[in-house]
This record gives C-alpha cells, structure tokens and sequence, in this order.
C-alpha cells in the first residue's frame, strides 16, 4: 500500500498519543504516556479501550480538541508517535541497564535526551523549534560556568532584546522546520512506494489471502496466511 503523510500546519494543533507498558516499578509507575506533536487542534490515537472512553472524550470537548483515531491493527497511521515510543524504549534500556523498576526515574533523563537532540525530520531539536533557542547541555554548563561569571554584567535589556529576537524569528523556524518534514517525508514515502510491486491477477490464478487484522503472539503456531484460493 502506498505510504501517505499526516498533513500539519502549526505547532501543538495536532498530536499523537500512544502508551508503553506496563513495566515493573518500585513506584507503583507501571505505564508511560507518550504524546508527539506533529506540528500540524487534533489527537490521533489507536482504538483502545484507555483512549475511547467518557473521560477521555470530555477532555477533547473541554479543550476543544478532535479525536482522530488511526486505522485498527495498523500502528503506521501513527507512525511519527511510535517511532518517539521506539526511541525512548531504547534510551531507557541504556539508562536503567538491570535495574528495570527504576525506569521511571530515569524518564526525565530520557526525555532530556529525546528533546535534545538533532531530529532530521524537522532539521534541528524538539527543544529550539519550542523555545527559538539551543538547548545549553548540563556538561556546558559545567565548563563555561567560570567564563559565564567573568563576563556576565546583568545587563538586563541586552538580554531581553536578544530573547524578543529570538522569538520573533520562532516562526520562520517553525516554517522552515515544516518544509524540512514536508520534504522528509516526500524522501521517504518515495523510498517505500518504490519497494511496492504491482502485481497483476487473472481468472484461475491461485493465490495466498494475508489476513492483517490477526494478532500473532509469539510462541504460536499460527501464520496471517490462508488458502490456496482461486480467482473466479
């Protein structure tokens, strides 16, 4: 099937929520929530039980946001949240190494990784297209301190005015953020409709029927695969 993108607009319109869980804890933390904005005032989620529900459904309408839900047993509608879930599992299993119950006081590390670091998609990190600045890493901190406090001199409007320029050219990296995704994912749905083979079927042709919507555990016996059934 060829792949198609979520069209996005502006920054915290559109966001994709998914959780990871449920993972032993010393704190009786068992689930983590991920939320990505996709730069696109809409949530888009799977069909779960812990999405569709009374409550979730009032919070939609007290924040006026829309409920968007992905297609069932497909987890590439939300594609961009689930790539976010796969990079934070990674970062914890590096942080928490054997002792799995303390994932959730490394989270804040994790996150800290996460939103630091240089996303290709949109050409820069999470943290700059929120805040219109680079992030000062605690290890720069940590060497520049003596040179910050040799040169500071408090000059309050100096630095205001830097950070009111600084936000006035939020919106153009914003935009240019946009054009780096927009050409992404032109890159990359390129690369996988071109992995597609279209395949042509005539009348008595014998083929396999793929049934996507089967959950297979593993350990099963079981294949997603049926027939042989012939065209008619």
């Amino acid at each position: 099937m060829p792949q198609n993108t979520i069209q996005v607009y502006e920054i915290f319109d559109v966001w994709g929520i998914d959780f990871m869980g449920p993972f032993p804890s010393l704190k009786d933390n068992k689930y983590n929530l991920v939320a990505v904005d996709y730069l696109s005032k809409a949530i888009i989620s799977d069909r779960g039980t812990y999405f569709c529900n009374d409550q979730f459904t009032r919070v939609m309408i007290k924040y006026g946001a829309t409920h968007r839900l992905a297609i069932a047993y497909h987890p590439q509608t939300s594609g961009q949240v689930e790539v976010s879930n796969r990079v934070l599992k990674r970062i914890l299993e590096r942080t928490v190494r054997e002792n799995h119950a303390s994932w959730s006081d490394k989270l804040d590390d994790a996150l800290w990784a996460f939103r630091t670091t240089f996303k290709t998609p949109i050409g820069c990190t999470p943290y700059k297209m929120v805040y219109g600045k680079s992030c000062h890493l605690p290890i720069e901190l940590e060497h520049k301190a003596y040179w910050a406090l040799k040169h500071v001199n408090f000059d309050l409007k100096t630095a205001g005015d830097h950070r009111k320029l600084q936000l006035n050219e939020l919106n153009e990296l914003c935009d240019q953020a946009y054009e780096n995704s927009m050409i992404y994912k032109e890159r990359t749905k390129k690369l996988h409709d071109s992995k597609i083979t279209n395949r042509i079927f005539n009348v008595g042709d014998q083929v396999l029927l793929f049934n996507s919507h089967l959950k297979i555990f593993s350990g099963k016996l079981k294949t997603r695969w049926s027939g042989l059934f012939t065209i008619t």
